[in-house]
């Protein structure tokens, strides 16, 4: 009698192999499917505006300090380095929109030849930052 009653809480037991593929396999599609930000490195003060909308959501952002350094994936840049630092992200990960985070200080001129650089990686959608 006790072995028979062994037999049937071995019987009983619960395969999790399959329960942990599709838990591995989950995981791995969130991993693929997950978007990566690339941030400029440096927090800039935005000039405020009365009439600012809100605009998509983008990959790549480009700050510009106030005395006219430019950042990109945490780290300085010269503006004729912008384009081939573009074209290097947008290998990893395509995009068509660019946001350029100015400072209220930075010289227009500055974030004009930014915005040249931009356009001559291909990105068509530029969006200039500023606080609402």
């Amino acid at each position: 009698m006790a072995r028979r009653h062994r037999r049937e809480e071995e019987d009983a037991a619960i395969d999790m192999t399959p329960m942990l593929d599709i838990v591995f396999i989950m995981l791995i599609f969130f991993i693929v499917t997950t978007s990566f930000v690339k941030e400029a490195g440096i927090e800039v003060i935005k000039p405020e505006a009365s009439q600012a909308e809100s605009k998509p959501k983008a990959n790549i952002f480009i700050a510009i300090s106030d005395n006219g350094d430019i950042w990109m994936d945490k780290r300085m840049v010269d503006v004729e380095r912008v384009q081939a630092n573009l074209e290097k992200m947008l290998a990893e990960q395509a995009t068509d929109t660019v946001i350029i985070q100015g400072d209220k200080e930075a010289k227009h001129g500055k974030i004009v030849e930014v915005m040249d650089q931009v356009k001559a990686a291909g990105i068509d959608k530029i969006v200039v930052a500023g606080k609402k």
